[in-house]
């Protein structure tokens, strides 16, 4: 057993408790309380008090690449142009060895855990580089082994077939911390056909999946109107793939995608009728706020989405499209551009309030648990839950004075201010002994 202290301790689910400590036995949580408390009921157990620093639950982020990890720069230069953007990166991906993506992955893998993620939701498209390097880390995580480029509906069922075969391969290397899921990219690099087969082998084999969904204007232009730069791609390569003439979520409901509760990262373009959608079939949100920005696709309506009572995490995205994986970061971010939206894109008029930075840091923790399917397990200091944990100092003046304690980390903190990270009560990162 042992006793983490310090001057806050941040459950997520309850109210922050000031001087307060965690009881962890093995991988879990056993109790939660002030420090005085803690120590009173547990006398024998050694405190390891971390002083000017919050205890409060893992990062997660619940929309990564990180074999794209060595990419991080090298599409600045065309991220204004989506189209060039995508073709460069296929062409980059192409001319990678294995080697070398694997070691991007755990270079990924490591900044996430010096920025107190704890967990992540990533896509892979190259062998199992992503689930080597979180379980090389000692991460958690869901891996979704991505689809590759197939939109046509010829070869949907031999699509499928090597999807499936790549699927299992990697199921072997699941363990406790590390599972395993798939993802079919988006709307306009699967064939229905292949959505179809995918969302039925899904809903049989409780198979999470996640899609990169409503992200872009080239998306819905496509989607809606059958026109723009993919139509020439199809056409390039003799691609036969047909508009359906609706939104990207409508579609992904038509195909019964939807049935299967995926996780859509993105949504970005996505109006009244596509948010009800979402909502009544129970899928989940991926927001990264930063890569539709640095895209210049927009923002997506965060606020409704959240009164709609969709589960909504944050996510870093690639760094090849954000630069940096801080969910710190990120939860200001998202906080800041939801309060720039127009009026009428806001909240209801009712709630007669901006988001608040108590709502970004559950985003960034008990929310993207949930996006991800695993909130009876992380995302919160309760009792029983698995000891994820990311402890931030509080030490530079830069954050003082404490005020509010979710205005401290959400405005005022970043990755570099992360002390300590814990997965299932081991130390995976530690400042004081990693950076000597």
């Amino acid at each position: 057993m042992m006793i983490i202290a310090a001057d806050y301790v941040l459950p997520v689910s309850s109210a922050p408790i000031e001087h307060g400590a965690l009881l962890i036995d093995d991988t879990r949580i056993v109790d939660v309380g002030s420090r005085d408390e803690i120590a009173r009921l547990y006398p024998a157990v050694p405190i390891n008090d971390l002083g000017a620093a919050a205890i409060l639950p893992g990062f997660v982020n619940c929309h990564s690449h990180l074999e794209l990890t060595s990419m991080r720069g090298s599409l600045d230069d065309v991220e204004h142009d989506f189209r060039s953007w995508l073709l460069k990166l296929n062409d980059l991906r192409s001319s990678m060895a294995y080697a070398d993506v694997h070691a991007a992955a755990i270079n990924g893998a490591l900044e996430g855990s010096r920025a107190g993620v704890t967990c992540f939701g990533d896509i892979g498209r190259i062998g199992t580089a992503g689930l080597e390097a979180l379980k090389h880390v000692g991460l958690r995580g869901i891996v979704f082994q991505e689809t590759d480029f197939s939109p046509d509906n010829r070869t949907a069922e031999d699509d499928f077939k090597n999807l499936a075969t790549k699927y299992e391969l990697m199921r072997e290397g699941e363990t406790d911390l590390v599972r395993v899921g798939i993802s079919p990219h988006s709307p306009y690099t699967v064939s229905s056909q292949l959505f179809e087969l995918i969302a039925q082998y899904a809903i049989l084999n409780r198979i999470q999946l996640t899609i990169h969904a409503a992200e872009s204007a080239n998306e819905m232009e496509l989607l809606t109107r059958g026109s723009g730069f993919f139509t020439e791609i199809y056409e390039q390569f003799d691609l036969e793939w047909n508009s359906p003439h609706c939104s990207p979520i409508e579609y992904l409901e038509k195909l019964g995608v939807l049935s299967a509760q995926p996780l859509l990262a993105h949504c970005v373009h996505v109006e009244r009728d596509d948010i009800e959608r979402i909502a009544a079939n129970g899928a989940k949100i991926a927001h990264c706020p930063k890569s539709n920005a640095k895209f210049g696709h927009g923002f997506a309506p965060l606020e409704k989405l959240l009164d709609a009572d969709i589960k909504v995490g944050l996510g870093s995205d690639s760094v090849a499209s954000n630069n940096v994986c801080d969910i710190l970061e990120e939860s200001r971010f998202a906080t800041l551009t939801a309060r720039c939206r127009s009026p009428h894109e806001v909240r209801a008029p009712a709630a007669k309030r901006l988001f608040c930075a108590t709502e970004a840091l559950e985003l960034a923790t008990l929310g993207g648990a949930r996006a991800l399917g695993l909130d009876s397990q992380i995302g919160s200091l309760e009792v029983g839950k698995q000891a994820d944990i990311a402890v931030v100092s509080l030490a530079d003046p830069s954050q003082q004075p404490i005020n509010d304690i979710y205005a401290a980390l959400v405005f005022s903190s970043n990755a570099r201010d992360v002390r300590m990270t814990i997965v299932a009560g081991k130390v995976v990162f530690d400042r004081n002994v990693d950076d000597k």
